[in-house]
Order: structure tokens, then C-alpha cells, then sequence
């Protein structure tokens, strides 16, 4: 069934409607995921072409986890800075399965100008090669490094967020449940952007108008059998893999949750958002109606540019810098 053949098509925002005959209309599976992976990193921006009079790009890498091997992050910082930056740690979406750092090089540009941060995001290890939780291990192996590091980098370590969209963004609440249990650094925020939050939701139905557009059922249980190494909803799962199904959010670092209302994954991020209000972890959440994953990557469209506007602002408020600095 195509796109233009989908029942919920008649929910979907209508300046959403006009890209959704050209977005990719296929299931990830394990024969096609080498052209995914080839496809979507040509398609990502160079890091050299992102750069401008204020805003530098660099790569660099830092030492994984013991036994694991090192890290590459693109580090987003503004040129002229005279006082240390706030950093956010990004994480790329991709179903655990694809994706890049540079797949997020606009977004970092954008949330650098707009709020004076540095960015650094983070080129983790890909499933079925790496099961979890090596992901969010090599991405709390690149926010040690930079907190470490805070001094040579001009980065300020009391002033540091975590974010993510998609897989990612599962990633940074799992990153933020490691780092309030590690205790070797402290958070600001956890940014979860249309976030894969729980393997549950790929062993249950869901309403036929969720998940009909971009990121399917179908495509959701291969990126949690790919992580997991087993059906979606097993019991048996190493700890900080699903953030769902952790026992306890008491503590975990303020979150910022936006998804679309046609999105496969607005119910697990309702009920995410539910649990962090009750465990007194101040939470806040953005439902956008007509919006399905990944709407926010289309220019112009004027959901997309509100989810942008408060994202930023959160970031700001979290920083405690001015919002809307370009």
C-alpha cells in the first residue's frame, strides 16, 4: 500500500500531506540494510559544508568504554565564544540499526545559533553488530569525555543536556537513567525527540492509524530485535536498554518530550511522560496533532517550525541563556 493509499492520510497535517508522497515508503530489513545504511549517509551533509563565520565543525575521537573501541563525535561550537558553553550531547535516531552524526548536522547547527550551546553528537555503534547496551555505553563514553575535557573545549560542565530523536532519543533517557546511577556527572535536561522509548510497543497492537506513515510497525520490531537480539517484549534485557521498563525515573535529569500525534511511538511517549510526572521529575511534554515520525526534518512546514521554536526554548530556559539568538 502506498502512502497516498493509507487510511490515516486523511488525519495528517495538510502542509505535512504535501512531502509525504516523497518520503520513502519501505520496511528496514535485513537484505536492504546496507543500501539504507549507504543511502541515508549520502544523503546526510558533509561536515565541512554546515560551517559558517560563527559556528565551527570538527571531528574528533575519545576513548570508548574499557574493551570497546573509540568514539567519533562531530563537535558543534561557536567560534568566538568568550565564555564557556553549554553542551548538549546529541544522539542520531536511525531504529539502532542506521545513521550518523552528520545526519544531525542542521539541527546542531540550529540549536548552537539559537541558544549559544556547543553540540557534540555522537557516531555510536549500529545494531545487529552491536547489541545493547554498547549504544548508550559509547554515548556515555563521549559525555564523560567532554566533561572531562570541559576546560580545553571551553565547554561548561555544570551546564549539559542530553538529547536524541528516534532511536536516539531512546538512547538519551537511557543515557540519563546512567548517568543519575553513575553519579560521576550532573544533567540539565534529557531533549527525547519522537523517542523509541519501549520494545513492548512492537509486541502489541496499536491503533491502525498510528505508525501508518515512516516508522512502522513492521520497522519498529526489526530495530528492537536487531538491539536486543531477541523478540520485542522478552523479558531477559540487560540494564538502561529500554527506558520504559525502568524500575525507577526518581532523580533522572528534567525531560523535554515531543512526538506527533500520528506517530507509532505517542503512546509509549504519553505514558514515559505519565511516569517521570509521577516520580516528581519535572516534565515537559509537546503532542503535535497531524504530524507523523519525523516531521520536524521537513523545512518550512510550519509544525515543524513551532516544535524547533520550543525545543530551543527549553534548551534555553534548561541553560539559563536568552532564547531566539538566531
Amino acid at each position: 500500500m502506498t502512502n497516498a493509499e493509507k487510511a490515516s492520510r486523511r488525519l495528517v497535517d495538510p502542509e505535512l500531506l504535501q512531502a509525504l508522497d516523497k518520503l520513502p515508503d519501505y520496511i528496514v530489513s535485513s537484505g536492504r540494510l546496507a543500501d539504507i545504511r549507504a543511502e541515508r549517509a549520502a544523503a546526510a551533509p558533509p561536515l565541512a559544508s554546515l560551517a559558517d563565520a560563527q559556528i565551527m565543525r570538527e571531528e574528533v575521537w575519545v576513548p570508548g568504554t574499557p574493551g570497546a573501541p573509540d568514539v567519533r563525535l562531530i563537535l558543534t561550537r561557536q567560534r568566538a565564544a568568550t565564555q564557556p558553553q553549554p553542551l548538549l550531547l546529541f544522539i542520531h535516531g536511525g531504529g539502532f540499526v542506521f545513521g550518523t552524526a552528520e545526519g544531525t548536522g542542521i539541527s546542531d547547527m540550529r540549536l548552537a545559533r539559537a541558544t549559544g550551546c556547543a553540540v557534540a553528537s555522537v557516531d555510536y555503534r549500529l545494531a545487529p553488530e552491536t547489541r545493547a547496551p554498547g549504544q548508550v555505553e559509547d554515548c556515555y563514553a563521549a559525555l564523560a569525555w567532554c566533561h572531562r575535557e570541559a576546560g580545553s573545549l571551553s565547554f561548561d560542565p555544570e551546564r549539559m543536556a542530553v538529547g536524541g530523536i528516534s532511536a536516539g532519543g531512546g538512547l538519551a533517557a537511557n543515557l540519563a537513567l546512567m548517568v543519575r546511577d553513575r553519579n560521576e556527572m550532573t544533567l540539565r535536561l534529557q531533549m527525547l525527540f519522537c523517542p523509541i522509548l519501549d520494545d513492548q510497543t512492537a509486541a502489541r497492537p496499536v491503533p491502525a492509524h498510528l505508525g501508518e506513515f515512516v516508522w512502522t510497525p513492521q520497522t519498529n520490531a526489526f530495530g528492537w530485535t536487531a538491539l536486543t537480539g531477541g523478540e520485542p517484549g522478552h523479558t531477559e534485557i540487560p540494564p538502561y536498554t529500554v527506558a520504559a521498563r525502568a524500575a525507577d525515573l526518581r532523580g533522572v535529569a528534567p525531560a523535554f518530550i515531543d512526538v506527533g500525534a500520528l506517530d507509532l511511538l505517542v503512546l509509549e511517549s504519553l505514558a514515559f511522560a505519565s511516569r517521570l510526572i509521577e516520580s516528581a521529575v519535572p516534565t515537559e511534554l509537546h503532542v503535535h496533532p497531524g504530524a507523523y515520525h519525523g516531521y520536524e526534518l521537513l523545512p518550512g512546514v510550519l509544525v515543524a517550525e513551532r516544535a524547533h521554536r520550543l525545543r530551543a526554548e527549553a534548551l534555553s530556559r534548561a541553560f539559563e541563556v536568552p532564547s531566539g539568538r538566531g
